[in-house]
């Protein structure tokens, strides 16, 4: 269903597992009692009553306008620091696009107190992650650190909210403009379909309404926008008064609220920001778009008008969406997909503070025709089906477990809670928005659904696109009736600004001065214990009380391993049709018991095992238990289902033919590795080995796969060990004894100083992959110790190859290099897509960074910086269930001691930059990688020769 059934409510588990909300409450009170700073005001304080679902909070306000919010969560040492401000691209104006993204780059380029690139290396340097994202409605920045970082956040925030101006140059709005058009063409231009938003946005929306342009911008208008431009923008919209400061973790409340006073009290307000005006959008009648696009699937997309968030009839619409075209139970999945006639399909209905819409889309699939007239006939044929099918009972309760789930489940995380609790604030005014939407969705009715379907989708008006291969114009839906207009360019990008705005805030102390640093925090290490099942499956698990959830995986050791190269991609097809029927139900059936538990299982494969995941609340663990056996012990192997999937794989191969990202992945693992040996073949398989499987090779396959010799188990469950263990006795039930690896062949020799080039014509963007083979994983040798190494050269944000290509040439959205291991292999791989027009200048660059890091290693500050950074961010390794079963998963597959991670860490803080420049020294010498590029051969290939590089043309 959308938001509302992915993450809307955060504290279901907190009020239910909470052992005293009494004290909680108690607490509130005795924190709204305690003396104030000045100029700082409570409005509203909250703890949810045993039994009810919501996030505690308090709520303040400084004289400025800055509102805060605060959540205690002190079950891990970490906080979550989000400033939202209430600007997106909805305040932009035709002709001036892109301002609200754009800024949120600037906003990374150092401030009055703060250096260039300080920002990122200082949170970074604390063991922290942070980003900035923009969507049409907000902007909104954060970090999650160590709890003992938090008043240096506040400190970084609070400059760049105030003091920002004074460091915004020239140069660094021409490096960033740079970036977000890089940005936009790995996003939009370079990938397939990657334009179908932003044009049938301008065809849904009128003539001017602040969602009719995309919210990275038109690239007439990023090059339009000047220096002056955004520092308008940061003046009228960057103001105390129209931002949230919402932070949670493991914080002292009072102190917070005096490092908040200090910091952010002396910002002056902004300028008055009034809230936009909410028109229903409608349209007149059907209007019929195309376009041609670099795909093999064309594409259908149908949007009809609806509301904007928080109206009425939202949640019915919600639910309207559900039922038509929401998974498996679906009326679009059973009337397209599984007939065949599309290879995917789903109706949802995405909402945003202005306006919502009810879309449907389907990727036709080519064995039924791809022609998207019949499409759409299908489409609308399966919108009046739900006019005779109606509204069930059990559309209801499923749509209300699937609520009550996802809502504990979105507990796990303080930055889902901090980010819940801005959000509603910014939107609504009120951070305990959970209560209202509980409400509001819990009230609708059977005659709901039906009166919103007659209201806003019935005979409706809609907009039709289509997206077609190039050449294949005669594919479309119907022939265009509507193209759009272009208002006038706005004289300014910004209006409202009045003299007072420009004045310099002033400071009541010496903000030069980085704020220091608590003391350490512990870290809160999983206790973890291992067992066997009675057919002697290794269960590895922790007891994890903050939410009543169980997550359950089953690693079968093999996959895409252990089939034959002439059959790869059998391990997916395999498992993809274990998601499907059963001896004793449908597909369809299986869902829908699935839906009504609030739980999840599923299969999939990949190069070295096959997986089952089990995801639920406790409390339904037996009933999804009691699943997993039908589904894991009595596979239904339904020819109709193999079919299916075998031709939607097809497809989707197909379809990713054109994605430069899929092209140059499974170039490179053919450069490193060959196609004689499975890694360097993808387990996706290929249209020749696809198309030569039959059933019989999944039941085969699955005999030979899923065996309890190749199982082991991770658990993470408020359950302790014991009782949990018997909730597994399903699993129990498999036999089977493991399966040998098959020998591999020889692997191929890398030539060095070459380059392979991958042709995509008219490519926006090239990706560049540099690399070679190296050592597998290990815990604490060489391995460890090359990522260590690598850190500052391409391991971190503002490494060397990152600054340079993105920060000081603009040449790349991101540049990275990394050395990746399994259990028999390894490699290094530097990569980034880069401008077309600047492929081979990149590549040199690539090359001088790792030349010289080759031969010179780090620096002492870079070494210094590694430490801190990698030893303080082990804080945030551990704080959800997903994080805690993949540090078991790590040591379960490995054999790792459970103490391992004392072990990195003594190295980590003792290693020396000489040891780490050796195995630099040793493992990245540029001469001994290739080098592959995907991208336009015709413009890009003189370029590459003109640099000495022998290139050789690479087939796929």
């Amino acid at each position: 269903m959308k938001k509302w059934l992915l993450a809307v409510a955060v504290a279901s588990a907190l009020a239910g597992c909470s052992a005293d909300t009494t004290a909680v409450q108690a607490q509130a009170t005795k924190v709204a009692a305690t003396k104030l700073p000045a100029g700082v005001s409570l409005v509203e304080s909250y703890a949810p009553k045993a039994g009810e679902i919501g996030i505690p909070f308090k709520k303040y306000q400084l004289a400025n306008g800055l509102t805060v919010v605060l959540h205690q969560d002190h079950s891990d040492p970490l906080v979550t620091v989000n400033v939202t401000y209430h600007v997106g691209s909805d305040r932009e104006h035709y002709g001036r696009t892109g301002f609200a993204h754009l800024f949120e780059h600037m906003m990374f380029q150092g401030s009055q107190h703060v250096a260039d690139e300080q920002h990122i290396k200082v949170v970074t340097e604390a063991g922290g992650s942070m980003n900035g994202t923009t969507n049409t409605d907000r902007t909104n920045y954060y970090e999650s650190v160590p709890s003992n970082q938090l008043e240096k956040m506040l400190w970084l925030e609070s400059d760049r909210m105030g003091f920002l101006l004074p460091a915004l140059t020239d140069k660094k709005f021409e490096v960033q403009r740079e970036t977000v058009k890089n940005e936009r063409a790995q996003r939009v231009d370079n990938r397939p379909y990657g334009r179908l938003d932003e044009l049938f946005n301008q065809a849904f929306y009128p003539e001017g309404h602040p969602y009719s342009w995309p919210v990275i911008g038109w690239p007439a208008d990023l090059d339009r926008a000047t220096t002056q431009d955004v520092k308008d923008f940061f003046r009228r919209w960057y103001g105390p008064n129209n931002a949230t400061l919402t932070i949670g973790g493991d914080i002292d409340e009072a102190q917070t609220l005096a490092w908040v006073s200090k910091y952010f009290a002396d910002i002056p307000r902004g300028p008055e920001v009034k809230p936009l005006a909410k028109p229903l959008v409608s349209l007149d009648k059907t209007r019929y778009i195309s376009m041609e696009d670099n795909v093999h699937l064309p594409l259908l997309q149908i949007g009809f008008p609806t509301v904007y968030a928080n109206h009425a009839d939202e949640p019915a619409l919600d639910l309207l969406a559900s039922i038509l075209g929401g998974g498996k139970t679906s009326i679009i999945y059973k009337n397209l997909v599984k007939n065949g006639y599309a290879v995917q399909a789903a109706m949802n209905h995405p909402c945003s503070e202005l306006a919502c819409k009810l879309t449907v889309y389907a990727l036709a699939n080519p064995a039924k025709g791809a022609a998207l007239a019949p499409l759409e006939a299908k489409i609308r044929e399966s919108i009046a089906e739900f006019e005779t099918r109606g509204v069930t009972d059990e559309d209801l309760q499923k749509a209300k477990a699937q609520f009550r789930s996802d809502n504990i489940f979105s507990l796990q995380s303080v930055f889902g809670k901090v980010s819940r609790l801005a959000s509603y604030e910014t939107f609504n005014g009120d951070p305990n928005g959970i209560s209202a939407d509980l409400a509001r969705y819990n009230a609708v009715t059977k005659a709901d659904v039906m009166r919103v379907y007659e209201k806003y989708l019935k005979n409706k008006p809609s907009v039709v696109m289509s997206v077609v291969p190039k050449g294949g114009n005669a594919l479309i839906a119907a022939p265009d009736n509507y193209a759009p207009t272009s208002p006038k360019v706005a004289d300014r990008a910004v209006e409202g600004l009045t003299a007072n705005t420009t004045a310099a805030p002033k400071s009541q102390f010496d903000r030069t001065v980085m704020p220091p640093v608590a003391g350490a925090v512990s870290l809160h290490v999983p206790s973890l214990w291992n067992s066997k099942l009675a057919n002697n499956i290794e269960v590895m698990g922790t007891q994890s009380t903050e939410t009543p959830t169980t997550d359950i995986m089953v690693y079968f050791n093999g996959g895409h391993r252990i089939e034959p190269i002439a059959k790869s991609g059998l391990a997916e097809l395999t498992a993809d049709v274990l998601n499907e029927s059963t001896q004793r139900h449908s597909a369809e059936a299986l869902t829908q018991a699935l839906e009504l538990l609030g739980a999840t299982i599923e299969f999939s494969a990949d190069k070295y095992q096959s997986s089952l995941r089990i995801s639920t609340l406790t409390e339904n663990l037996d009933k999804t238990m009691a699943l997993v056996q039908e589904k894991l012990l009595e596979p239904g192997f339904v020819a109709a289902d193999f079919n299916r999937n075998k031709q939607q794989s097809l497809q989707t191969l197909q379809h990713l033919s054109s994605d430069p990202e899929y092209m140059s992945r499974k170039g490179f693992a053919k450069l490193l590795f060959g196609d004689k040996v499975s890694i360097g073949v993808s387990s996706d398989g290929t249209l020749d080995t696809l198309s030569k499987l039959t059933l019989d090779d999944v039941k085969q396959f699955y005999l030979q796969q899923y065996t309890a010799g190749n199982a082991q188990v991770v658990a993470v469950s408020d359950l302790p060990q014991q009782q949990l263990l018997t909730k597994l006795a399903p699993l129990a039930r498999l036999t089977g004894a493991a399966t040998p690896l098959p020998t591999q062949n020889q692997l191929p020799t890398i030539k060095g100083d070459t380059v392979y080039l991958i042709d995509k014509p008219d490519a926006a963007q090239s990706v560049i992959l540099i690399g070679k083979r190296t050592m597998p994983f290990d815990a604490t040798g060489d391995y460890f110790k090359a990522n260590l190494a690598n850190y500052p050269l391409g391991g971190a944000f503002n490494s060397r190859i990152n600054l340079n290509l993105r920060e000081d040439k603009g040449y790349t959205y991101g540049a990275r290099s990394a050395f990746v291991g399994g259990t028999e292999y390894g490699y290094f791989a530097a990569m980034g897509n880069v401008r077309a027009d600047v492929t081979d200048k990149a590549l040199a660059e690539f090359m001088k960074e790792i030349t010289q890091f080759h031969k010179s290693g780090m620096t002492a500050d870079e070494l210094a910086f590694m430490r801190s950074s990698i030893s303080q961010g082990k804080a945030m390794d551990y704080e959800t269930p997903y994080k805690k079963a993949g540090f078991i998963r790590e040591i379960q597959k490995y054999r790792l001691p459970y103490d391992y991670i004392e072990k990195q860490d003594e190295l980590v803080n003792n290693v020396s930059a000489t040891e780490l420049n050796a195995i630099a020294a040793k493992y990245l010498d540029p001469h001994s990688m290739d080098v592959l590029i995907v991208g336009d051969k015709a413009k890009i290939k003189p370029g590459l020769e003109v640099l000495g590089y022998k290139v050789v043309d690479m087939n796929l």
